[in-house]
Parts: structure tokens; C-alpha cells; sequence
């Protein structure tokens, strides 16, 4: 019998308030470990969320919105936000399928990064037309080279299960956590 290579890594979700990176890890961890609300900025500092696959381990960071901060609360946050961009394995730019493309928020959080993005185009499920998932696809793929863009509704769970297997796809080898 093959031995079958184990994957484990970190993966920070990142994005703006009120995208669904919280709804997207408590869907993929399988339970409530984050407060979700339509208010913004529920998440207030790191959390955590391990899941375990068949092929390995994914350590979660889920960060509060990132925005601009006028409180010191506010700013705190964003601090919070933007020191989860190092030091993993993979980010996950979380973004809100009903918006438009945001060149300038893309420039300043990935400006200086290194590690691979996936950006998770969330909420196509609030998309009537299908064929518009497509040019918000396009659009988004023009402003950064993602290594890959994945439409999702957390909500729903639509193709989250395929968003695991893409992150799967980019941790690197070695035994859980």
C-alpha cells in the first residue's frame, strides 16, 4: 500500500467587514466558533479553527475586517487584521461577489505580500445572473495574480467544499499540528 503524503498549514482569512470570512470558517470547521452578525467588525481579534481532512490539517486565523480604523478600537483591529498576512502558509482574500472590484483596497493590503492568495469571490448565491459571477471574475483577476479565484456562498456552503481542496492543494508537506 502507498503512503499517502500529509499536508498541515496555517491559512489567514482576510477582507473587509461583512464579507463572510467568519460564516466561511464556521461552515468549514462544521460549528459556531465565530459570532456572526450584520454588524460590522463582530470580530474584534484573531481566531482560530483547526480542521482536520483526510490528507492533513488546516490551522484557520480568522481577522477582523479590514477598514479604516478612526477609534483606537478600530485601528487596533485593523492591526490585528493586517499582522495575519505573514507568517502563514496561504491568505484568503475574502470578498463580497455583489461589489465591485476594489483596486485600491487589493494594492494596499497585498502590496508587499509574498505568500500565495486565493481569492474567494463569496455571496454568488445574492447573484441572480450567473453569467456576472464571470466578469467579476475577470475583473478581480486583473487587479492581482491570485493564484486562483474560487466563487463560494458561505452561507450556502456552495463550493466550499472545493475551496478546501484548492487550499489543500498549497499547504506544505509535514504531520498535523
Amino acid at each position: 500500500m502507498k503512503n499517502k503524503k500529509s499536508t498541515s498549514g496555517f491559512v489567514s482569512i482576510i477582507g473587509r467587514p461583512n464579507v463572510g470570512k467568519s460564516t466561511l470558517l464556521n461552515h468549514i470547521i462544521g460549528e459556531k466558533i465565530v459570532i456572526t452578525s450584520d454588524k460590522p467588525q463582530t470580530t474584534r481579534n484573531r481566531i482560530q479553527g483547526i480542521h482536520n481532512i483526510p490528507e492533513g490539517q488546516i490551522v484557520f486565523i480568522d481577522t477582523p475586517g479590514i477598514h479604516e480604523g478612526r477609534s483606537r478600537l478600530n485601528r487596533s483591529m485593523v492591526d490585528v487584521a493586517r499582522s495575519a498576512i505573514s507568517g502563514v502558509d496561504l491568505l484568503l482574500l475574502v470578498v463580497d461577489a455583489t461589489g465591485k472590484a476594489d483596486e485600491a483596497f487589493v494594492a494596499d493590503i497585498l502590496k508587499k505580500v509574498t505568500t500565495p492568495v486565493v481569492l474567494v469571490l463569496n455571496k454568488i448565491d445574492l447573484i441572480s445572473e450567473k453569467n456576472k459571477i464571470l466578469e467579476k471574475i475577470s475583473a478581480w483577476s486583473a487587479l492581482f495574480p491570485f493564484k486562483e479565484i474560487v466563487p463560494i456562498s458561505a452561507g450556502s456552503g456552495d463550493g466550499v467544499e472545493h475551496l478546501v481542496s484548492v487550499i489543500t492543494g498549497y499547504l506544505p508537506e509535514g504531520p498535523a499540528m
